[in-house]
């Protein structure tokens, strides 16, 4: 996270309230013909890191952004700025922020893409999770990681979201929830990695994923099998599939990629190619983990982007709408989805390893790129938790290979089988403030992986 921790008695602030507030005097001060689309970002977090299953830093982050678009005709202008929570304080800022941007519509062009939805709605979302007082957490994390080399990174608290027209729209999205990343550490230095995130912390369930992960530690022992370059049978967890497609929603659903022939799914949103009929992929507001709102002031609904293999949606921006004819259907201005839901299959956790045979283990992958976008074949790394397996049992580590293979085959012709339960993997990103949204996927057996060197 960039920044400073900060380590404070906790003050408790009612953004909710405190947001309403700003967005109604924010009404109040737009002239004739003005049109204000308020955004607002917050967050109460508590960050701990750990290292040798000891606190090697904790703190509390408190911060509030707002964003103010001032629009008149079909000139906008905008300007972000920190929120402390003080009325009187954030008034005045406020107001002179306004002050500042109707002053640069003066010379401001028209903007021939500029598209916001002019409905009045109100929509509101607000969910108090069970989480662990952090220092009663750094107890629980001690009494498991006893005897182990557990480094780890804890962020958890209140998020919130925010919007506000002045054509009397009103949005709120405000959820507790954590994401805990942690590795088991091998004297050799190999590692396993975990991850454990969620709205309501269960300490036994916290428990069991740091036993199951130290199980496992004794194979690290073990002399490293050694892979030439080749196509492997393999199973690839959640993390690891979803390192993938991460990668490949960098444009892969996007209405504008697609419209400029840069989409990496190009192929398939044109009905060329197409991927296993039991793959389907849903931005899916339903999760309830990113806002039913976005910053044009649309609302957002689950969008299907892929039915049985097949492409039958794309993400739509107002401005992309605007632009190429199209109608918004509540994107992001990235146009990638914040909320990814993927169905799974039959293969059940406690039978991956007999169903793999013979074949690599992939727990995760790193540093994925695209190697030839257009394809969308991808390349980066193996990491931790990456084993070779023999007869249904796992016999030895693999150390870090690349690999470069293609969605397309992966997610086509050389899948076997989808995993029984998806995994919910909420978004680990504190690049200036935690993020919202996430996905929730199974994890593949595919016939074949493949490994370059």
């Amino acid at each position: 996270m960039s920044g400073t921790l900060i380590a404070s008695e906790r003050v408790a602030v009612d953004w909710h309230s405190h947001f309403m507030m700003l967005a109604d005097a924010i009404d109040g001060l737009l002239l004739a013909g003005e049109t204000a689309l308020t955004s607002f970002a917050a967050e109460q977090s508590d960050f701990i890191r750990f290292n040798g299953g000891k606190v090697r830093q904790m703190g509390l982050v408190s911060q509030g952004k707002l964003t103010l678009r001032l629009i008149d005709g079909a000139r906008q202008a905008y300007s972000t700025l920190d929120i402390c929570g003080n009325a009187d304080q954030d008034l005045r800022d406020v107001g002179a922020a306004l002050q500042t941007l109707r002053s640069g519509l003066r010379d401001a062009p028209d903007d021939p893409h500029l598209l916001y939805d002019t409905t009045a709605w109100q929509r509101s979302t607000r969910r108090t999770g069970r989480l662990r007082d952090p220092h009663a957490l750094i107890h629980v994390v001690a009494e498991c990681a006893r005897g182990l080399d557990f480094v780890g990174f804890y962020a958890g608290g209140m998020l919130a979201r925010g919007f506000a027209s002045s054509c009397g729209s009103r949005g709120w999205h405000e959820v507790e929830n954590f994401c805990f990343s942690w590795s088991l550490y091998h004297p050799g230095g190999r590692a396993i990695k975990t991850t454990y995130a969620g709205e309501n912390w269960d300490d036994a369930k916290f428990a069991s994923k740091v036993q199951e992960a130290a199980a496992r530690l004794p194979v690290l022992a073990l002399a490293p099998r050694a892979l030439g370059p080749g196509r492997y049978r393999a199973w690839l967890a959640p993390a690891a599939l979803e390192e993938l497609l991460g990668v490949a929603a960098w444009g892969g659903f996007s209405s504008r990629a697609q419209a400029t022939s840069q989409s990496p799914l190009y192929r398939l949103h044109g009905g060329e190619l197409s991927l296993d009929a039991r793959v389907s992929l849903t931005e899916d507001l339903g999760l309830g983990i990113t806002p039913a709102f976005n910053d044009d002031g649309y609302l957002r609904e689950s969008v299907p982007l892929v039915r049985e293999g097949r492409s039958v949606a794309q993400m739509t921006n107002a401005r992309t709408a605007r632009e190429y004819g199209l109608v918004p259907n509540g994107a992001l201005a990235s146009e990638a989805p914040s909320s990814l839901s993927m169905p799974g299959g039959d293969l059940a956790d406690a039978d991956v390893l007999a169903a793999l045979g013979t074949g690599l283990y992939v727990g995760n992958l790193w540093y994925v790129n695209f190697s030839d976008r257009m394809s969308c074949r991808l390349t980066g790394m193996t990491r931790f938790a990456t084993f070779w397996v023999e007869e249904g049992r796992v016999v030895a580590p693999v150390d870090a290979m690349r690999f470069d293979d293609n969605l397309y085959g992966l997610l086509g012709e050389r899948l076997e089988r989808l995993g029984a339960q998806p995994e919910l993997r909420l978004s680990e990103d504190t690049w200036g403030q935690r993020a919202t949204g996430g996905m929730q996927l199974p994890g593949v057996l595919v016939k074949s992986f493949e490994l370059t060197l």
